[in-house]
């Protein structure tokens, strides 16, 4: 059984840094404040994100808007089914291939992408409040290069995997 020494004090060696601590626990704030902007818009923090990815890629297929998010197609398909529920998404069948469905944003989900903008804006104004313009710059910079180095897409959450993939 390894020593049960405390957290704080290891010996010789000194506490480590608890980055990883450190990360989860912004990334939890981070998401929670994300919730609520986007609770406010009438929508979850997953149907933010499939809209700002039609938003970026108008015309998308609903199999390769699932491939992009790393998620199996049904799921895909339930978040489009609110989506165009709600009106801020049309489904139109491809003039290519008639099995492909191209998604696009309609007039109030392309509304909806700038008050997602300005949330997101709020988001991370509340994250870096009390940080400098320089070190925001500078915690951004390290953030994407850890990001860059773990071969992270940091244009798609994580969250939206599947479990069994």
């Amino acid at each position: 059984m390894p020593d049960a020494q405390p957290a704080a004090s290891l010996g010789d060696r000194p506490r480590p840094a608890r980055i990883g601590f450190l990360l989860s626990q912004l990334g939890e704030h981070a998401t929670e404040l994300f919730a609520d902007q986007t609770r406010g818009l009438g929508i979850s923090p997953s149907e933010a994100g499939v809209i700002r990815i039609i938003g970026r890629s108008p015309g998308i297929s609903q199999r390769e808007l699932a491939g992009r998010l790393g998620s199996v197609q049904s799921r895909v398909v339930a978040l489009i089914d609110r989506l165009e529920g709600a009106g801020f998404v049309t489904r139109t069948r491809s003039a290519a291939d008639r099995r492909v469905q191209e998604l696009q944003l309609t007039e109030p989900g392309a509304g909806l992408l700038r008050s997602l903008r300005r949330a997101a804006e709020a988001q991370e104004a509340a994250i870096v409040e009390g940080l400098t313009p320089d070190q925001t710059a500078e915690l951004f910079g390290l953030l994407s290069r850890l990001s860059s180095l773990r071969g992270l897409d940091t244009e798609v959450h994580v969250g939206y995997r599947d479990a069994s993939r």
